[in-house]
């Protein structure tokens, strides 16, 4: 299986050189720090800033640059701040290429929910409703199943919606799926697992054509 680190990893290949590309919080945070080589993406954070870098060494950490998530960044050369208006403003605009956000469940039509539990406390959604609804792609990151061990890649989402038929793509640390109009359609798979492993996990349709290679990094 993928540890979050890998799933980030795998998720920077998906790049594309001068795309604007927005971190959720958690797993998605990591890809700043797995860009390929050769190409050059603009990190946004919807906080208000254009230019976010990777995490800060330890010992580096700078209080006063936070992502969305209140972490602390890192700015590379030709950076950019200014309020969460304006950061709004571009998200709503179409601005931003490419969405990463993690995900409680994950429906095989593509619809998402990413922000709420019913009966637990929650912050909000932040600007997720905002990103899924106005960003060219999105593809989620997250576990293939829950602490309970029940599968996060359903038929219909339960939990309350962020966005509807919005997702392109899933990486999870058992597999990257594709959604497609017939169903999640398997992809790839990690390294020591087997397909029959990942379709006894995911309770949406699956779609299994041919052999299924292995992730690369």
């Amino acid at each position: 299986m993928l540890d979050k680190n890998q799933i980030a990893q795998r998720i920077a290949k998906e790049l594309k050189d001068g795309d604007y590309v927005n971190l959720g919080i958690g797993i998605p945070t990591l890809v700043a720090n797995y860009i390929p080589d050769g190409i050059n993406v603009i990190l946004q954070s919807e906080n208000g800033l254009l230019g976010m870098g990777p995490f800060p060494i330890e010992g580096d950490e700078d209080a006063d640059l936070i992502n969305a998530g209140k972490e602390t960044i890192t700015t590379v050369p030709g950076s950019s701040f200014f309020d969460s208006a304006m950061s709004f403003g571009m998200i709503r605009a179409g601005k931003v290429d490419l969405t990463i956000l993690g995900a409680m469940e994950v429906s095989e039509n593509g619809d998402i929910a990413s922000w709420k539990i019913p009966g637990k406390m929650v912050k909000g959604m932040g600007g997720a409703m905002d990103l899924v609804a106005s960003a060219k792609n999105i593809i989620v990151a997250m576990m293939h199943t829950n602490s309970k061990g029940e599968s996060k890649l359903v038929s219909a989402c339960e939990l309350p919606l962020t966005g509807i038929n919005c997702v392109k793509k899933i990486v999870t640390n058992l597999a990257v799926i594709e959604i497609t109009e017939k169903g999640f359609l398997l992809l790839e798979r990690a390294h020591g697992v087997t397909v029959e492993e990942i379709q006894n996990k995911t309770q949406g349709r699956l779609i299994v054509e041919g052999e299924i290679p292995e992730i690369a990094f």
